[in-house]
């Protein structure tokens, strides 16, 4: 396996030569403050390091001892304490917190790149801080005082991690199943009782205490979702004077034995009992668990992504060293027994879909994060925006970025070979660690259906009609003659996105099924148009620099037209399977399957 190198140049190009962050961080006085740059740099640079020389090599052992599990105690495997300890010593665990409580502030953008270098080097370990940065959001948005200057300062100073505790044997997404009870007590604590399911970092070894979010429903509690709390219930009690207290009645009864990841411990945890504390409103959890999972949901879009980046590395190191056949108009090395076998046409085609996914989506996860900053720290039409196409895109980077990460981890599998097949080279760990990705934090199909049905349909189109006036402005914007190989095909994609958008909103009206038959194909013309979007923009900053002889900017512009010209038609077979109509699905009885 290739060396892990983090790509700062390419995500220094879209911060600043693409999306003109630092311009957009000046107009926001919450973020002016703090952020500006030079630091934004300077983050990204020592992350790089850590991430390369600290995470990256653990990846492989990681795999092959992964975590153990003994009387309700998991170890994780060598080398991950002690990584873990130097990533929180360096303040890496406070990256994104509020500043109120010992974190750093960062915005998104800087800590969604920051998530890609992680999930790069082992996506093992970046689920222990990506689970506890999204708690540690959910409790700074809803948690009382007293539970923020408790936990919250601890989580950010890495002393402790945390958890989300929702699935339960019976009840995966519909989350309005769930069994377990909270019992309030007169001191205005509560005793959770029940168990849960795959939880990520449930249990281990790391810190010397795990605090967990728990979904769970007092007995008075209306049925279905809107009777669900959300509670924080520590692993350890805490002293009055912050002191770890007696364990609290908070168990692992076993770990999964898994497909992938196999150095993240997704546990079976038991609640007995346990001492729990509420967090927001009673029966007002979902709301404030969707703050976690949101931020969960655009970072397993982003291990997707890192994925796809590790897997193209490795692949472009082997195809450049593996000496095979000769190129179809004549050999190319004739000096050698053969040439390399990047003279391949199928090679570079699988190469290049790797190279225009990685950086299209890392682009497109860049804007989207965006859009989470402004919706955070901006005003007025602009927060409302922000707010907007932050909503109508969260389903679409956990979906599109983890299909897309996935067939590039196999693409790349396939460029090796046999090899690919084989342990020691490492490519197959990546197709087993982010195939859980296109699972957890809501299936894919899920998320299809909460794009189409809950932020499409449920707008009236109005969400969607946000993201394709902007698109349509920047087309009307877009007057210089070499951008029209661009220009023209984004024009076209997104006439053709308004269009199916409209025909099918038209055709639920008639036939609510509709929507559920064309969900998942919807998403992805949707993640195509809005890919070539991003494109454009990316191929304008680097024509604006092509007379600097850069290889990176010529290399950016070649990677657009292969995008525009091999990558962005994919949309059209999937319009016409959306169009098809729901009767193939439905009108095949249960039995005849």
């Amino acid at each position: 396996m290739a060396d892990y190198q983090v790509p700062l140049k390419d995500m220094s190009f879209v911060l600043y030569d693409v999306l003109k962050i630092d311009k957009l961080w000046q107009k926001l006085p919450a973020l002016a403050e703090h952020v500006d740059r030079e630091t934004a740099d300077a983050i990204l640079q020592e992350c790089a390091k850590i991430a390369e020389q600290e995470i990256a090599p653990l990846s492989r052992q990681g795999d092959e001892i992964g975590v153990s599990f003994d009387n309700g105690q998991v170890t994780t495997a060598p080398g991950y304490k002690a990584a873990f300890a130097t990533y929180a010593q360096g303040g890496w665990t406070a990256l994104g917190g509020d500043i109120e409580y010992g974190g750093m502030g960062m915005p998104k953008v800087i800590t969604g790149l920051h998530e890609e270098m992680l999930c790069s080097g082992d996506i093992s370990f970046a689920l222990y801080p990506g689970l506890t940065a999204g708690a540690a959001l959910s409790l700074a948005k809803h948690g009382s005082e007293t539970l923020k200057q408790r936990y919250l300062t601890r989580l950010y100073a890495g002393d402790w991690t945390a958890s989300m505790c929702l699935t339960e044997s019976h009840a995966g997404t519909d989350l309005g199943m769930i069994r377990t009870k909270a019992i309030p007590n007169h001191d205005g604590s509560y005793n959770i009782t029940g168990n849960k399911i795959f939880i990520t970092a449930g249990e281990h070894d790391l810190t010397e205490n795990i605090v967990h979010l728990v979904l769970a429903k007092l007995p008075d509690a209306p049925t279905g979702p809107k009777g669900i709390s959300l509670f924080l219930v520590p692993k350890y009690k805490v002293n009055d004077d912050e002191s770890l207290g007696a364990a609290n009645h908070v168990s692992c009864g076993s770990i999964e034995h898994k497909m992938g990841i196999h150095a993240s411990a997704t546990c079976v945890i038991n609640f007995d009992g346990a001492e729990g504390y509420l967090i927001g409103e009673v029966n007002k959890g979902l709301a404030c668990m969707f703050t976690m999972m949101n931020f969960e949901r655009i970072g397993v879009g982003i291990q997707g992504i890192g994925a796809g980046v590790r897997s193209y590395q490795n692949a472009l190191e082997y195809a450049k060293d593996s000496i095979q056949g000769r190129a179809l108009s004549g050999a190319k090395s004739p000096e050698k027994s053969a040439d390399s076998i990047m003279v391949h046409g199928d090679v570079r085609r699988m190469l290049l879909n790797m190279k225009a996914l990685n950086e299209g989506s890392r682009a497109l996860s860049t804007y989207i994060s965006m859009q989470l900053d402004m919706a955070t720290y901006g005003e007025g039409e602009q927060q409302q925006q922000g707010e907007s196409l932050a909503a109508l895109m969260t389903p679409l980077a956990k979906a599109f970025f983890t299909d897309m990460g996935f067939d590039s981890a196999v693409a790349g599998q396939q460029v090796f070979g046999g090899h690919g097949f084989i342990r020691e080279w490492g490519q197959e760990q990546l197709v087993r660690d982010v195939r859980i990705a296109q699972i957890y934090e809501g299936t894919n199909g899920v998320q299809a259906m909460d794009l189409l049905v809950r932020k499409v349909a449920g707008s009236k189109g109005q969400l969607m009609q946000i993201f394709l006036n902007e698109v349509k402005d920047y087309i009307a914007d877009t007057s210089s003659t070499n951008m029209d190989e661009f220009i023209e095909p984004l024009k076209q994609a997104i006439g053709e996105l308004s269009d199916l958008t409209t025909y099918l909103l038209s055709a639920a009206e008639g036939n609510i099924e509709e929507l559920g038959a064309a969900a998942n194909d919807y998403l992805h013309v949707f993640g195509y148009t809005a890919m070539a979007y991003i494109w454009a923009k990316m191929a304008e900053a680097a024509l604006s620099k092509q007379a600097s002889g850069d290889d990176f900017y010529i290399s950016k512009i070649h990677t657009a037209r292969y995008y525009f010209t091999r990558i962005l038609p994919r949309r059209l077979s999937l319009i016409v399977s959306a169009k098809s109509g729901s009767d193939c699905l439905f009108n095949i009885d249960e039995d005849l399957f």
